[in-house]
């Protein structure tokens, strides 16, 4: 699109048109050929909304065509309400997004987990066994079983116990919480108009 001539100097002259209108004082061989290409109005060219460079913004039928055009302040509102919309539901989306990918890595390493509890109960199985035919070679192999029994009885008492004592300290009643909520509701009918 060809910028308009009309006022000499003016915004849309063209740098050709305005060397052609110059005085010369040297020979017209010596002078340099005047430019094809006008881009001293490209800037203001582009029309409203339309970055500089070339880019472009996906077409908008909503938004007002011209420089004359308005819109009313319930499209506005509207447009606004409807942006929002998407912004959350495509930020709720990523967030499912996140935590499924998440969810999956975590039942990954869960399995990794569950599978190390199996080999780790595998080897205190055989490591007993061994301990076993160990002391079987020294005494009846049924004591050996007996012996390598109570050891394992005697584990898990002390484990069974030392579990019963962190349980006794825990406190159920999260009376933090409980207090912060009772400040809430406090907080909530002062401020209440009476």
């Amino acid at each position: 699109m060809q910028p308009p001539t009309d006022a000499p100097g003016g915004r849309g002259e063209r740098l050709g048109d305005r060397l052609a209108g110059m005085p010369s004082s040297a020979p017209d061989a010596a002078m340099p050929p005047p430019p094809t290409a006008d881009l001293s109005g490209a800037r203001d060219a582009a029309p409203p909304g339309v970055p500089r460079g070339g880019a472009h913004l996906e077409e908008r039928p909503d938004l007002p065509a011209g420089p004359g055009e308005t819109r009313s302040l319930g499209d506005i509102v509207g447009d606004i309400a409807g942006d929002l919309t998407t912004l959350v539901k495509q930020q709720l989306d990523l967030a499912k997004a996140e935590a499924k990918t998440e969810a999956a890595k975590a039942g990954k390493g869960a399995g990794f987990l569950a599978g190390a509890g199996v080999a780790a109960h595998l080897m205190l199985l055989f490591v007993s066994l061994a301990l076993m035919f160990l002391l079987g070679s020294w005494m009846d192999l049924g004591w050996a079983a007996l012996i390598v029994g109570v050891l394992w009885a005697v584990a898990a008492a002390l484990l069974a116990q030392t579990g019963r004592r962190e349980l006794m300290t825990m406190n159920p009643t999260l009376e933090t919480t409980q207090r912060t909520l009772k400040e809430d509701v406090q907080w909530a009918k002062q401020m209440k108009p009476e």
